[in-house]
């Protein structure tokens, strides 16, 4: 019996040692994994900050040469910065001209109705694409996805020589129709509703819903943070575009914000100042844009797949 016992009293003390030993070890690894992790954020925080210095300088360059005269900006960088003096006159002559108004309403009616029907179409295609099985589908999806590889560049004579068959040059819907098609606009919706619970539109059938209704009703109010990505990238896109408003448009009224300052020189050449000036005033509603549905924007993203 006193053999039994020394026998038992050794084995369970053995397990003791492990587990303390065991339990010594894991606060020295969450330490090292603790310091570790810490160097890197440290890192990567001077890494972000010398980007963000890098891509601030080009705005603070514009800013400054937005707030210089004309003559001084026609000299070159080392007048801008060497200049002191701001003047908001740049600004003022954009203003009293008027035209600045028309190429905010040019470019907000483009953009919006652009916008619009994007979401509205590239969705139903994703959705066909994403729930509904048919022969050809994975033929069909390939064939979208090649079409990110066709640069908008190489489109533009065919586009413009469609649109003057159908008599729509000068008007906002040869700047709307051919920026609907957005290949990338499909692959981010079609890559959020795979990740959608099939169980839902199995539940909406039982109940009797039809397709359309389970994409009207299901499908779309479980998409808003894409909805809301893939609008305001859009709007962002269609805002921005110069190319294909600057072929279609000649119309000085329909003119959109890229196509207005391209025009924007006077008689000894550019006015610097001034297109900075309408740059700025150009970029400030997407700041404002973005900084409001910045939440949306990240969220549809990553909710579609093209996470980093």
């Amino acid at each position: 019996m006193p053999d039994v016992t020394a026998t038992e009293s050794i084995t369970t003390s053995r397990p003791r040692k492990l587990r303390s030993g065991v339990s010594a070890a894991a606060p020295a690894n969450a330490a090292k994994i603790g310091v570790s992790g810490k160097g890197f954020n440290i890192a990567a925080a001077i890494i972000l900050t010398v980007f963000a210095i890098i891509w601030l300088i080009p705005s603070l360059f514009a800013l400054k040469t937005s707030l210089s005269d004309n003559g001084v900006a026609a000299l070159g960088a080392n007048s801008i910065l060497s200049n002191w003096n701001p003047t908001l006159h740049s600004y003022a002559s954009l203003f009293q001209a008027g035209d600045i108004w028309n190429w905010y309403l040019a470019s907000g009616i483009t953009s919006l109705i652009t916008a619009a029907l994007t979401v509205l179409f590239a969705s139903m295609a994703a959705f066909a694409l994403s729930r509904l099985v048919f022969r050809g589908r994975n033929v069909a999806f390939l064939l979208i996805i090649l079409g990110i590889m066709i640069p908008t560049q190489v489109l533009i004579i065919p586009i413009f020589q469609e649109l003057n068959a159908v008599g729509l040059l000068n008007t906002y819907w040869s700047v709307i129709f051919p920026q609907v098609p957005a290949v990338i606009a499909v692959f981010i919706f079609k890559q959020f509703f795979d990740g959608i619970p099939k169980e839902l539109e199995e539940a909406a059938r039982i109940d009797g819903a039809g397709m359309w209704k389970i994409y009207w009703s299901v499908i779309l109010p479980l998409s808003r943070p894409v909805i809301a990505a893939v609008t305001i990238l859009t709007f962002v896109g269609v805002w921005n575009n110069l190319l294909l408003p600057l072929f279609v448009l000649s119309n000085p009224d329909l003119m959109t914000i890229p196509v207005g300052l391209a025009t924007v020189q006077g008689s000894f050449g550019q006015r610097y100042a001034d297109i900075q000036a309408g740059a700025i005033l150009a970029a400030l509603p997407l700041i404002i844009l973005y900084l409001i549905f910045q939440r949306q924007i990240v969220e549809g993203v990553t909710g579609s797949g093209l996470k980093g």
